[in-house]
């Protein structure tokens, strides 16, 4: 690659960073390309997709980020500390890192290597419950696929209080966490958990349209 090509990638790997986290994945690439100082066609020339920019940008990111949250939950030598500190940091991510929180998500799901950062996260996630649900802690009947309501109703939430309360959801997360420790599990569910083919149809339609 010749120099200036060279200078060109770097300065939009770095304004991709910064934009994808700030606005999530699917901040427009004009953008990007605008706060790089380079011309539309340029990120084009030099990446040809937003799957290949996500590629560069976020995914080895958000995988090293993921496994270290999930490997902390896991070290708590309490099952019960380790689900909360998992739940609660994934849900901070949603207002600290949208790239990364659009990851958990599966929120792109053009992009093979972040979706597939994404299925490595959910067999996390299940370790996780499943500990908690072993020591007695978490409610039975509690799923990995109900992070997704979890993970999606908080962003909303975040979304809109941001410039009003901006530590709302913590208080709102509070709740939901109550209501999931086992003695809190007094009544069948009305309905069964989601299905993995029902999950990634939430996750799209939860997915803004570009």
């Amino acid at each position: 690659m010749r120099a200036d090509a060279q200078r060109n990638a770097d300065k939009l790997r770095a304004a991709a960073a910064e934009l994808f986290q700030e606005r999530g994945l699917q901040v427009p690439l004009k953008e990007i390309a605008r706060r790089a100082g380079v011309s539309h066609g340029t990120l084009y020339n030099l990446f040809g997709t937003r799957e290949a920019l996500i590629a560069e940008v976020v995914t080895d990111q958000a995988a090293d980020r993921l496994s270290d949250i999930a490997q902390q939950a896991l070290a708590f030598e309490d099952a019960w500390s380790g689900f909360a500190y998992y739940i609660e940091t994934l849900c901070e991510l949603q207002v600290t890192d949208l790239a990364i929180a659009d990851a958990i998500c599966g929120r792109y799901p053009g992009a093979e290597r972040l979706m597939a950062v994404c299925g490595r996260s959910v067999e996390a996630g299940k370790r996780i419950i499943e500990r908690a649900q072993q020591a007695g802690a978490l409610r039975p009947d509690f799923t990995s696929e109900d992070l997704v309501f979890v993970l999606g109703s908080n962003a909303p939430l975040i979304r809109a209080t941001t410039d009003v309360a901006p530590n709302a959801w913590r208080r709102n997360l509070a709740f939901v966490l109550d209501g999931l420790r086992a003695e809190a599990a007094r009544q069948p569910l009305p309905t069964e958990p989601l299905s993995p083919p029902q999950v990634y149809a939430v996750m799209a339609n939860l997915t803004p349209k570009p």
